[in-house]
């Protein structure tokens, strides 16, 4: 090479490395210094792309558990209220014992049955104002068997939304509790005779043969369907829903369940010991009918009158614990919904870690090489700049 004065190439050389080790030392700094493989897209476009719906994920994974913990308290709240109704309804179940016996007079009746009525105005008040976030709980708004939150208020089921996306097979479900007032479970107030409450799937299931079938749209010569079984039909007709097996008053069988627009609808069918014949479908309602009214148990004045409301009291508690049997299975159902959330999202930011997260060993060891060759680098440049002086010598 010759020795020349007007371009130091070994400078520029040096430079060049020193620009690339010290580019490469920023990077590493940069990493260790935020803990991350990936900072920028440059560094690992595909992984930042993975790493952020990872994130997206996990970030609604953990909402989902505050959604379903929020759901619990919900639960918890009306499970609450009926604790207290019970102890009301046992209450007056005690008082129409105590009226239904003959050593009382017709006044001292009277006066048990002012705090018989006063229990049955109580377990009113309570139903209608127990609510949770402003969404009240007991008195009928969620008992219906179809979703509204368009509005202020929401009627009908309450969806729990706990997933990260939209499948009603993963992502949510439905809380229906049934209205608790004393005339709704046929006690005192207005409730009257053959007066009706419509039921969940849930609480069907529960309380076989205590219900009757109002119905309508039916459609008579369901026979093609002959031989599958009532789930496979279900499985047909509305996959991923609720649905309940029940036998009517009439001994005639139903499969009842909701479809995707939020319709309940029931197959009739008749068991033929080898298979299924279905003879008809159509949209129905299903309610219990209630045995209130003024000759059964909204008022224990009279004698005869304390001992009709001995069996209503009974039916009473039985819907009440209906319903708080309900609640039960659906704070359960929460409680393990959670445990599997918190899973998710710890698997899945183990999985986010290994593609974001840098590895402190390795990136270290980088970063001390890169260190040394930016050191070098330096040394070097140093050197070369001094060197186009021993030219200087020549022309002495």
């Amino acid at each position: 090479m010759s020795l020349i004065i007007n371009h130091n190439l070994m400078a520029q050389s040096a430079a060049r490395n020193l620009s690339t080790s010290y580019a490469a030392l920023s990077d590493s700094t940069r990493k260790l210094s935020s803990g991350l493989r990936i900072t920028t897209a440059a560094d690992d476009a595909a992984g930042l792309a993975v790493r952020e719906l990872m994130r997206a994920d996990i970030a609604s994974l953990n909402q989902g558990v505050r959604n379903a913990n929020d759901a619990i308290s919900l639960i918890q709240t009306a499970d609450g209220a009926l604790s207290i109704i019970d102890e009301k309804l046992i209450r007056m179940k005690e008082l129409a014992e105590q009226a239904a016996t003959g050593t009382y007079t017709s006044d001292q009746r009277i006066i048990i049955d002012s705090e018989y009525q006063a229990m049955a105005n109580e377990i009113t008040r309570i139903a209608n104002a127990t609510d949770f976030n402003g969404i009240y709980l007991l008195n009928g708004n969620l008992s219906g068997s179809t979703h509204d939150g368009s509005g202020l208020v929401s009627t009908g089921k309450l969806k729990v939304h706990f997933g990260p996306a939209n499948d009603s097979a993963e992502d949510y479900y439905y809380i229906q509790i049934g209205c608790a007032t004393a005339s709704s479970l046929g006690l005192g107030g207005s409730s009257s005779s053959g007066a009706t409450q419509n039921l969940s799937n849930a609480e069907i299931e529960a309380a076989n043969n205590l219900f009757y079938i109002n119905t309508y749209s039916w459609n008579a010569g369901m026979g093609s369907l002959y031989n599958n079984t009532p789930q496979a039909v279900r499985d047909q007709f509305a996959p991923d829903t609720d649905a309940a097996f029940f036998s009517d008053l009439s001994g005639v069988n139903y499969l009842v369940m909701t479809d995707i627009n939020g319709t309940r609808r029931s197959l009739e069918y008749e068991d033929w010991g080898m298979g299924y014949n279905y003879v008809g479908e159509g949209n129905i309602e299903i309610t219990r009918t209630l045995p209130g009214g003024s000759s059964s148990a909204s008022s224990i004045s009279t004698q005869e009158l304390a001992q009709q409301a001995l069996l209503t009291i009974n039916n009473a508690i039985v819907s009440k614990d209906i319903i708080r049997a309900n609640l039960g299975a659906l704070q359960n159902r929460l409680e393990n919904t959670i445990s599997n959330l918190q899973i998710q999202a710890e698997n899945l930011q183990a999985a986010e870690s290994q593609i974001s997260d840098v590895d402190v060993a390795t990136e270290m060891t980088e970063f001390v090489r890169r260190q040394i060759l930016t050191q070098a680098a330096v040394a070097m440049l140093s050197q070369a700049n001094s060197l186009p002086q021993m030219a200087l010598q020549l022309m002495g």
